[in-house]
């Protein structure tokens, strides 16, 4: 049996549907109630937070394999305490437990924030990591310290394998996380930045995720990156996809500062998580490129899927999900 953490999220709720499909039977970590989406055959929910020592133990029972898609992505300063808990004690929590059931495999959906995405000068791949100087959120450095997690497991006898992706495509709860950008385009959000990032399909992450498991490869870890593209074009054919009003307003460095300013004053008010902040404005406005060679030479058989097919086919499965 496999056990997935972050079963609700975004990757996980994918990556269990691809191992339904291909038959695994899966036991999937869930935190209040399970989705009234997830009627699949094949997968033990099982109630547990990985801060949660003794829970872990036991839905550790059985279990050969452990997919750690688990974590809190926020660039708000305030979340900082709970993104070190969740993501840095629950990783340990996972590791110390996969090492105590003597677990397989260990897969780690990390982020390539973990590797330090502020260098404009040079492609970021694998050998890079965290510094105060490459990154500018709290988030990356509670992912590389999660990782650090996952390399003392290793030490201790763990094999496991990181994967690192960039921002993740998918139909999911658009209100949150990368899936609120397909929203942002909805709704014909105006303003677009001259920055530029890596973007991949969560299908390409997840038959990514599979491969990797089910292959000899260990004690690695791996960018998962379709498509270097600038943050306008990716709106640009999410609106159109929408048939939308794509982004025209150009957000210049003066006006990034203002903005994130007040929506850090709304936010306090409101208490509702700021649309900017100090840390998403700097990375917006970056121009980032992603080196995906190295998986694509570990995986010959994988390739990944072309970005205006899968946001064509991710727009058309939001429709059908909010009945647009």
């Amino acid at each position: 049996m496999i056990l997935v953490t972050g079963a609700t999220g975004l990757v996980g709720s994918h990556l269990i549907k691809a191992l339904v499909a291909q038959g695994k039977s899966v036991r999937a970590l869930y935190r209040s109630e399970i989705p009234s989406s997830h009627e699949l055959n094949n997968v033990d929910w099982f109630n547990a937070d990985i801060l949660d020592i003794v829970a872990l133990e036991e839905a550790m029972i059985g279990i050969t394999q452990v997919y750690h898609c688990a974590a809190i992505v926020s660039f708000t300063a305030t979340n900082k305490k709970s993104l070190h808990h969740t993501n840095i004690e629950g990783t340990a929590n996972i590791v110390n437990a996969c090492l105590n059931a003597n677990i397989e495999k260990l897969l780690f959906v990390s982020s390539v924030a973990a590797l330090g995405r502020i260098r404009e000068d040079q492609a970021i791949n694998e050998t890079m990591n965290w510094t105060e100087e490459t990154s500018n959120s709290e988030y990356g450095k509670s992912k590389y310290l999660a990782e650090l997690e996952v390399w003392r497991g290793m030490g201790e006898g763990l094999k496991v394998v990181v994967v690192n992706p960039v921002i993740i495509l998918g139909a999911s709860d658009w209100s949150k996380g990368s899936t609120a950008i397909f929203k942002s385009a909805y709704d014909e959000f105006p303003w677009y930045t001259e920055g530029s990032s890596g973007f991949v399909d969560v299908l390409d992450v997840v038959e990514a995720m599979i491969l990797l498991m089910e292959s000899s490869i260990c004690d690695q870890r791996f960018i998962l990156s379709g498509e270097n593209l600038p943050y306008r074009d990716i709106f640009t054919m999410i609106a159109n996809a929408f048939h939308k009003k794509a982004p025209h307003k150009k957000v210049t460095a003066l006006l990034a500062e203002i903005v994130w300013r007040f929506e850090g004053i709304k936010g306090r008010i409101t208490g509702k998580s700021p649309l900017l902040t100090k840390e998403t404005s700097i990375t917006a406005r970056a121009t980032v490129h992603f080196d995906n060679s190295k998986l694509l030479k570990a995986l010959p058989q994988f390739q990944y899927r072309n970005m205006q097919t899968s946001i064509n086919r991710i727009c058309s499965e939001l429709k059908k999900m909010y009945q647009l």
